[in-house]
């Protein structure tokens, strides 16, 4: 039989130990995310990936909110956070600061994302995640160094955002790792 892990035996950093651990080079940006479930969910995906910081834009609430922290489970507390009231106001930050931006939304041109090479960029990445509905504003894809899309084969035509911050996440992880 496989045993379950208790928590205390994961070897996870407490709160303070976690603060000091370098961070991937990655910002998520929530181009004007309207669920607060969503927003929490995307503050625990990106705390189990160590990014660097979520840019709250927009519509999108910021903690603190008793609806974020449901689903953040603390994590409100562990990822660093900024909010713009709009999102071209957060890549142009971004950009300063010697970003890429890529937009993660269906374009004439999105580049799959397995076939998106993070390393090849010698930058850091701020990866841009649109409303649950219209998902990432035209201006904001413009304003975008590329566009990376999540190949799909049924028959919706997107994720759920908080889904596909996990997924997007996961995979741009581990190509940096290697």
């Amino acid at each position: 039989m496989d045993r379950k892990l208790r928590n205390e035996e994961l070897g996870r950093p407490d709160l303070e130990e976690y603060l000091e651990v370098p961070k991937n080079p990655i910002v998520v940006v929530l181009d004007n995310i309207r669920s607060l479930n969503n927003v929490g969910s995307v503050f625990r995906s990106s705390d189990a990936f160590s990014v660097e910081a979520i840019y709250l834009c927009g519509i999108t609430a910021q903690p603190p909110h008793r609806e974020i922290n449901k689903t953040a489970l603390g994590a409100t507390e562990s990822v660093s956070w900024k909010y713009f009231d709009k999102t071209e106001n957060a890549l142009k930050s971004l950009k300063k600061q010697g970003y890429g931006i890529w937009s993660i939304e269906q374009t004439e041109r999105s580049i799959s994302l397995p076939d998106f090479n993070p390393l090849e960029l010698k930058k850091k990445i701020a990866l841009v995640f649109g409303h649950e509905v219209k998902g990432v504003q035209q201006e904001v894809v413009n304003l975008s160094d590329g566009v990376l899309e999540i190949p799909q084969s049924g028959t919706k035509h997107s994720l759920n955002i908080s889904v596909s911050v996990g997924v997007v996440l996961w995979d741009l992880i581990n190509k940096l790792k290697q």
